[in-house]
């Protein structure tokens, strides 16, 4: 029978930062036995094939959250162009698209948690949130994954009677539970603005759908130029259209974590439902925005719903470098800001 912690010495356990590193069956199939790079297949399915080359023989597939060790990556010369990155492992090649680069860092636990929360982000490649339904009750709820942002309003005891943190939703009551040592709490100084000195008048973003290309200016100065994902060609029956909206525009609101989708609650990992999109800047009335990619590697080609699906690591540089200016305790930030062109 599993032994319950007195408050005293759970709240001792979580600041000694050893809190769920005890036996908890969530964690054990997450901690990384082998060195080298490991990959989280981040969609249903995908093949392994005998060449870096998707006319070659299939050998098998992997399916949605199996990690794997990648041995080196290749540029092959069957492409496609516009992303030819492919990846030795295990019996074979797989096509980058669909593997989100990952890895295991347990965080310290922290119980002094400001007020109006703080954000953080998942450093394993994936964490299964519970959601308490009544006294003594949990049941499963979203899937995390690595590099989503999430606000931590409190340290509680989880459902295995350890640290774990309670997660808000912005703009719902919703509120769930993950353990504490999946996340690290975002330092403040990670906000500070890029190019403060710089007046915001003379930066702006350019998007081309062609190119499929985002390209950050000061002035004439190019400061940033990577690959991006828009909107798919795409209309829905009933929806609107997921191409990503053409004209002059403004960031006007900023949130650093989102939850994108239909709303639903479920733990059904292939719903449309995207809790803790990272870093995100809109700049459409229709919700189309910049922001952080943790199902998807395969830029230079359309994937989206409308929005410009990029890195995580640029999307949070293009979030602290546009305007209006976030703070780290905003869970919202709007104002007329940088000027957005896409063509």
């Amino acid at each position: 029978m599993k032994r319950k912690f007195t408050r005293r010495e759970f709240l001792s356990l979580a600041g000694s930062g050893l809190g769920s590193l005890a036996l908890n069956p969530l964690l054990n199939n997450l901690i990384e036995t082998e060195t080298g790079q490991v990959a989280r297949i981040a969609t249903f399915s995908v093949s392994v094939y005998n060449e870096p080359w998707d006319k070659s023989r299939i050998l098998y597939q992997r399916y949605r959250d199996e990690l794997v060790h990648l041995y080196y990556e290749i540029n092959s010369p069957h492409g496609p162009e516009y992303n030819p990155v492919w990846f030795r492992v295990w019996g074979g090649y797989i096509h980058s698209a669909h593997l989100q680069v990952v890895s295991t860092r347990l965080n310290p636990v922290v119980s002094n948690i400001p007020k109006n929360g703080q954000l953080a982000e998942v450093t394993v490649p994936y964490t299964q949130s519970m959601r308490m339904v009544g006294k003594n009750r949990w049941e499963p709820l979203y899937t995390l994954y690595y590099e989503s942002a999430h606000w931590v309003v409190s340290l509680d005891e989880g459902p295995d009677g350890e640290p774990w943190y309670r997660i808000k939703e912005a703009w719902s009551h919703l509120e769930y539970h993950v353990p504490a040592i999946h996340l690290r709490l975002v330092n403040p100084a990670e906000f500070t603005p890029i190019s403060p000195d710089v007046p915001p008048e003379a930066k702006h973003i350019e998007i081309s759908i062609e190119r499929q290309q985002l390209t950050a200016f000061e002035g004439d100065r190019i400061v940033l130029q990577t690959k991006i994902s828009s909107g798919q060609h795409y209309k829905p029956q009933g929806a609107k259209r997921w191409d990503t909206p053409t004209g002059d525009f403004n960031v006007f609101s900023k949130m650093p974590s989102k939850h994108m989708g239909d709303g639903n609650l479920t733990s059904d990992k292939e719903a449309y439902e995207l809790p803790g999109v990272p870093w995100v800047c809109f700049f459409h009335e229709d919700g189309v925005a910049t922001h952080g990619t943790y199902w998807h590697t395969n830029y230079g080609t359309v994937m989206s719903h409308g929005c410009v699906n990029m890195r995580t690591a640029e999307a949070k540089w293009i979030f602290c470098w546009t305007t209006p200016v976030s703070s780290p305790g905003d869970w919202e930030k709007k104002g007329r800001g940088t000027r957005v062109i896409v063509a």
